[in-house]
Order: C-alpha cells, then sequence, then structure tokens
C-alpha cells in the first residue's frame, strides 16, 4: 500500500513554511560555523567540486551536484499528468513505483507563476529520490533551476552528501525532474526532509515532508581491504532492497591535493554469478584533508537484483575526470580557485572480489 502525505491535514502550510525556512537559514548557519572548525589535533581544509558551472554545497565535507544525463534520459516519456518515478526508465524507481514503496505527495506551490509539485519520494538505503512537476506561465530558460534542490534533514544539513539532478523539458513552459540525494553518514529510519527550490528570478519554493525508509534491506557485511599504489580502498559492507544494490565504501591516500587524490573516483564493476552486469545508477563521494592524507567514503547504487543471483563479483577501478575544477575553502574563510589537475591522475588496478547473497 502506498504512503501517501496530505500537508494541509498534518502540518498548517504556513506553520510548514516557517518551519522549514527556519530550518535551512539555521542548518546553513551551522553549516557556515562548521565549515571552518578546527578539530583539536587536526588542521582540516574542506573543499568543494563543482561539475558543472551550476551547483549547490551538499554538505559540509566534499560534496558534488551535477546536471545527470542519465537521469534526463530517463526522464524523456515522461507525460505532463502521472507519476515521475512510474514513467521512468530507472529500473529501481519503476520496482519502487510499482510495489507502493513510494511515499505520494502531490503538493503544489505556486510562486511567481510557477507551479512545483512534489510528486513523490523514495528512501532506500542511503538513498533519497525525488520526483517533482514544474508548469509556468511563461517560458523558462534551460537552466532556471540550477542544480536542483537544497536540503535538510530534521532541521540540519548531513555532515556529507552527494546529489545529482536531471530534468526533461516538456515544453518551454514545462518539464518534469528528478533528484537523487546520497547521504554518507548513518540515516534515521524516519525524518522531517526540508526541501528548498531556487528559481533564476530568486524564487523559492519550500517543502517539509515526513519521509520513512522501505523495509526488507538486506545487508551483508563485507570489509573487504585492499591497497595498490599508495592508495587503500574497504568495502564495508553490501545492502540491497526490491529498489536497488548499494555498495559502501571509505578510502584514504597519502596525499594533499584533492585535485589529484583518486579516492573520490573510485567506481565498481558489478557481475553475477553468469557474467550479468548489474548498471550503477548513482553515488558521489565524501572527503576531507587531515594532515597529509585525503579520506573519502561513499554508498555507490546500482539497479536491483534478482532471487537467482548467489554471488556477485566486484571490480573497482578509477574513472580518470576529463574536466572540472573547484574553490578550496581553508579554515579561515579564505576561498582560492583550483586548477583543474584531473587529467593527471594515474590509474589503479584493484583486484576483484566476490560476495556470496545471503539465502
Amino acid at each position: 500500500m502506498k504512503k501517501s502525505h496530505d500537508p494541509f491535514e498534518e502540518f498548517p502550510q504556513d506553520q510548514v513554511r516557517s518551519a522549514i525556512r527556519s530550518g535551512i537559514v539555521q542548518a546553513n548557519e551551522r553549516l557556515d560555523t562548521s565549515r571552518f572548525r578546527m578539530t583539536k589535533g587536526k588542521r582540516r581544509r574542506k573543499i568543494f567540486y563543482a561539475l558543472s558551472s551550476v551547483a549547490a554545497v551538499f554538505g559540509i565535507l566534499v560534496g558534488s551536484s551535477y546536471y545527470s544525463p542519465a537521469l534526463a534520459n530517463s526522464l524523456s516519456q515522461i507525460p505532463i499528468i502521472g507519476s515521475v518515478f512510474g514513467n521512468s526508465d530507472l529500473i529501481g524507481l519503476l520496482q519502487a513505483q510499482k510495489n507502493g514503496l513510494t511515499n505520494e505527495i502531490g503538493e503544489t506551490q505556486t510562486v511567481n507563476g510557477i507551479s512545483v509539485t512534489l510528486d513523490e519520494i523514495l528512501y532506500d538505503q542511503n538513498n533519497i529520490t525525488i520526483g517533482l512537476f514544474i508548469q509556468s506561465d511563461e517560458e523558462l530558460d534551460q537552466f532556471y533551476f540550477g542544480a536542483g534542490m537544497d536540503f535538510t534533514i530534521n532541521g540540519r544539513n548531513p555532515a556529507g552528501a552527494t546529489g545529482s539532478y536531471g530534468e526533461e523539458i516538456l515544453s518551454a513552459t514545462t518539464r518534469t525532474a528528478i533528484q537523487e540525494i546520497n547521504v554518507t553518514e548513518d540515516m534515521p529510519e524516519e525524518f522531517e526532509l526540508g526541501l528548498m527550490l531556487h528559481g533564476g528570478n530568486g524564487e523559492k519554493w519550500y517543502f517539509s515532508i515526513p519521509v520513512e525508509k522501505i523495509t526488507d534491506i538486506q545487508k551483508i557485511p563485507v570489509h573487504h581491504s585492499q591497497t595498490v599504489d599508495g592508495l587503500t580502498l574497504t568495502v564495508t559492507e553490501m545492502s540491497f532492497s526490491e529498489t536497488g544494490v548499494s555498495i559502501a565504501y571509505k578510502s584514504y591516500e597519502e596525499e594533499t591535493d584533492f585535485d589529484l587524490s583518486r579516492g573520490g573516483n573510485i567506481e565498481f564493476m558489478v557481475v553475477d554469478q553468469d557474467g550479468n552486469e548489474i548498471t550503477g545508477r548513482s553515488g558521489g563521494a565524501t572527503g576531507e584533508r587531515v594532515k597529509d592524507r585525503i579520506q573519502f567514503k561513499s554508498n555507490k547504487q546500482f539497479d536491483p537484483i534478482d532471487s537467482n543471483v548467489t554471488e556477485l563479483t566486484i571490480t573497482p577501478y578509477i574513472v580518470i575526470p576529463t574536466g572540472g575544477g573547484g574553490v578550496e575553502i581553508d579554515e579561515y574563510g579564505e576561498e582560492k580557485e583550483l586548477e583543474f589537475k584531473g587529467d593527471t591522475i594515474q590509474p589503479v588496478e584493484f583486484d576483484s572480489f566476490k560476495v556470496k547473497m545471503q539465502q
């Protein structure tokens, strides 16, 4: 049975919007102050990489927010009326919608002639996926909504998160969007999700929605670790549900330059016992520099697997970036433009390892 939420039944509209405004402001204030905090015995410097010309910080460590062509392609067949997830070609979202695992919201807010409808939300593992309908009285620029929504969890910014945002422009005044948020810290089973979307002319749309994690998520401890060329990778666990597979990893290397570090560029090829590849979906990485070491962590997302899968072979690899750049913010709040050096990153050849599925 699908979980629905009537925001006007449980939360008075004015109070909700006031609460989320306050929550986002307070969270941003905490973000601003904690970004430059020094930890005793460790001098930390944080860095933010923008993967496109429009980006939003999703945490106090390293976060990426980018326009995702894969998400945009998945929206190409979505009609104006209907479920964003149900008309997507992302298998996990189709499964979730079909099996009633999403929170159907249907709340619309209109600002300056632009109506934004929060259609539905899925919370599985540590991944939050949001579907939007957007309609305007007048034509909208292509990147009118930038890199998507800012968010809070129970009124605060999580310590580290990454995300992707994709739109399908159905007409000059109508579009749909899917935003994915991947949080790398431990998450509560349920929480209040605050969302704020920014428009190109300064508009702001606020939503505050109770979110609950889907049930029947299975976890398999992995604790596989290997060190190659000074880069240590540890896969801590794998989790899976009807909506997808998640691989959690941590990495560290003796490096002080984020542009030359490789831990944030780790991906995985996953195949089952019959050689069928499991398609990867998303999952950025958050990281920090502590003294002379750079540490990353991430949850990589993959399509769901069926009950016939008994074993997975996982092969880590490095994706060499072809473009980018960023801004580094030191502990005193000083910003420094960073030159792109990613094309000088050396490849790493990791060993494959196997994970048996629990019966």
